[in-house]
């Protein structure tokens, strides 16, 4: 490795790690506990957990065909609906809220119809913070999915295939066991994506205690009238996040380098 690469290296790892510190240094850790356990907070994180799970494995049930479908279908405009897919990784997310409020909002044209025949609202509840992350993070797991499939290639279904195996059982008995170790890497980078959901959760969701304030909410909350309780309700959500992505420990992510 060319030592030249240290240079751009320790850049962006100060980059990111910096602001990290700059946290660090604003808060006094001693305060910190006493901060983040008011009923509050608490309530954010355990939704925040909640949520994020649920969220998650919405974007398994749902992003494991798409991912299937993008990588191997060979049907005209898929490079165009692989864009479109991936499209919430480049869009402001508060873009991405104001999206689905006009889908699924009261003037809506798919809330009106579920407002209208069924009596159902989904804007500001529970579920539309589980839908605005599930819109967030997917594109994470079909990344990282679709990756997977066009680098391993598709011998070994073709091999299932020519055995006499039907399409479903291939998928079944080839495909997704190929796909588990991305399976797990990209479901915890669609875990931790949602955890920190914040523009689109607040502009489709809003923020109601216990309801649909998450703990990216919170701080954002705290941050207008305490500021000490917003650091540390952040620097609590950093753990987390790191906590998660550690323990998971996605081997696509950290390759060979143990």
């Amino acid at each position: 490795m060319p030592w030249v690469l240290w240079v751009p290296a320790a850049l962006a790892l100060a980059l990111v790690v910096l602001p990290v510190v700059g946290l660090l240094v604003r808060t006094d850790l001693r305060r910190v506990p006493g901060l983040i356990v008011s009923d509050a907070s608490l309530a954010a994180l355990r939704l925040s957990l909640e949520t994020a799970a649920v969220s998650t494995a919405a974007c398994i049930v749902l992003g494991v065909p798409l991912a299937v479908v993008l990588a191997r279908s060979a049907v005209p405009g898929i490079r165009v609906l692989r864009a479109v897919v991936l499209l919430p990784l480049v869009l402001p997310p508060v873009v991405g809220g104001l999206a689905l409020l006009y889908l699924l909002g009261r003037k809506g044209f798919l809330g009106y119809v579920l407002d209208v025949t069924a009596g159902v609202q989904i804007p500001f509840t529970t579920a539309a913070v589980i839908i605005a992350q599930t819109f967030v993070a997917m594109p994470f797991l079909v990344v990282s999915l679709e990756g997977a499939l066009r680098s391993g290639g598709d011998r070994y279904e073709q091999i299932a295939s020519t055995l006499g195996a039907r399409p479903w059982t291939v998928f079944r008995r080839v495909t997704l066991p190929l796909l588990l170790p991305a399976l797990g890497s990209g479901a915890v980078l669609s875990f931790a994506r949602a955890l920190g959901e914040f523009g689109a959760t607040i502009t489709f969701a809003g923020s109601l205690e216990g309801v649909t304030r998450t703990l990216p909410l919170e701080v954002y909350t705290q941050a207008e009238v305490d500021v000490d309780s917003a650091v540390a309700l952040a620097l609590l959500l950093i753990v987390v996040a790191i906590l998660v992505i550690a323990v998971a420990r996605p081997r696509a992510l950290e390759g060979n380098a143990r």
